[in-house]
């Protein structure tokens, strides 16, 4: 039996994934690139926006016309949220939700036994954590998967409502796996979850005791967080920031707009003026940091003069790249309900102004490398070219060998060719 599984959405979803890839390995089943060739054809579908809900659905019907004998698996975000609406779709054999993902391997054998459709979209009050280890994984940066859940309740956000409550894997659990990827020549982690700064609240645990354990591990080079709140940055978490190297040089910190008035009807729990105290308190302990972020424009209300401020805030910060969405309005949230919805012409007006600005931050962060020597971990070989990250999350692309993919290496930054740093192999 050969399976192919389609990823849509975050590295939660890529992380899950991959549980799903190793499951069905484990059954002896074999992975296909093309839907054409799979006996099994897995959906892992998203919801963040209503573009993100349109992919899925589409992608279903893509599979649908591509291989209609396979047995078709729709599971995430997108089939918790819209249940009702995928369990009308002709042609899925098995809808799952967010929940149950790791034992796909038993949904199939049950199909297989009494060849009936299968739906079994959980309901998301006080859940568990579920139980998901990885051995390897399919990208050079491996991702393990620290928590689950949010509630944190953004008027905007719907994956409170699709992923359930918070919810962490064990201390020892995550130590574990981790050895596991180390010991498969993984040497970059990325710790990863729906909200990821909040890990073992609930269990009375902090993130940067977590950091404190993984960055002793043997051979393990990189460490890296998905996302952080700017609120989760306390001394504790500074102090591993400041005391080890293996903790990279790279941040990502949703602001989402740089409006108080904005950032109070998005329920986030800051304001501006927070948001750059903290980010000079980690500039502080890390100089030459590469801080990335999320913005969302056009939220309910957002006048011009909130959009100049969110402008300001963000040249302020000296983000060296923006994550630039237009407002989704999504049904259940307090934000869809909320009065002065703003049109799309002007949501992609500023779009468009912010990645502009985007660009310019990439690059005058990135200039400041030219002509000094980077750490780069290649990834894959596009074009002659070897192309990989540095810790701060430089693109640095060299001639170079295949053999030499998932290495570390030791580059000089020559010049910058945007998006990429142009390097040479230092003698």
């Amino acid at each position: 039996m050969k399976f192919m599984i389609y990823t849509l959405g975050c590295k939660v979803n890529t992380y899950e994934s991959n549980v799903m890839k190793e499951q069905l390995e484990k059954k002896g089943y074999r992975e296909v690139t093309t839907m054409k060739e799979a006996d099994i054809i897995v959906i892992n579908t998203c919801t963040v926006t209503n573009t993100a809900d349109r992919k899925s659905v589409k992608m279903i019907h893509h599979a649908l016309k591509e291989n209609k004998e396979a047995l078709l698996i729709v599971t995430g975000c997108s089939s918790q949220n819209k249940v009702d609406e995928y369990s009308k779709i002709e042609g899925i054999d098995i809808l799952l939700g967010t929940v149950n993902k790791s034992k796909i391997g038993d949904y199939i054998d049950q199909y297989r036994k009494k060849n009936e459709k299968k739906i079994d979209v959980k309901k998301l009050q006080n859940l568990p954590f579920e139980t998901m280890k990885l051995q390897n994984f399919n990208h050079t940066r491996a991702f393990i998967k620290i928590q689950d859940g949010c509630n944190n309740f953004c008027s905007y956000c719907i994956i409170p409502y699709v992923r359930g409550n918070i919810r962490s894997k064990s201390l020892e659990d995550i130590k574990s796996e981790a050895k596991s990827l180390i010991q498969n020549g993984h040497k970059e982690i990325v710790l990863t979850g729906i909200h990821t700064g909040n890990y073992g609240k609930e269990q009375g645990i902090r993130l940067a005791t977590l950091l404190k354990e993984l960055v002793t591990l043997k051979d393990l080079i990189r460490l890296r967080i998905s996302s952080i709140e700017i609120t989760e940055i306390d001394d504790e978490f500074l102090d591993v920031l400041k005391q080890s190297p293996i903790l990279v040089d790279h941040m990502h910190i949703p602001l989402q707009s740089g409006s108080d008035e904005i950032l109070k009807k998005m329920n986030r729990k800051y304001d501006s003026e927070y948001f750059l105290n903290q980010l000079q308190k980690i500039r502080q302990v890390r100089p030459d940091i590469s801080i990335t972020t999320d913005v969302i424009v056009g939220f309910p209300g957002e006048s011009d003069q909130d959009f100049t401020n969110t402008i300001n805030t963000i040249q302020k910060a000296q983000f060296s790249k923006l994550h630039v969405f237009p407002y989704s309005k999504r049904k259940g949230t307090k934000a869809a309900s909320m009065d002065h919805q703003i049109d799309e012409i002007t949501k992609k007006k500023r779009v468009q102004k912010l990645l502009q600005i985007s660009e310019s931050l990439e690059k005058k962060y990135e200039e400041k490398f030219i002509g000094k020597s980077l750490e780069v971990i290649f990834e894959h070989e596009k074009e002659g070219y070897l192309i990989g990250h540095t810790g701060n999350y430089l693109v640095v692309r060299m001639k170079g060998d295949k053999k030499d993919i998932g290495s570390l290496m030791t580059v000089k930054a020559v010049s910058l060719h945007y998006p990429y740093m142009e390097g040479e192999k230092e003698k």
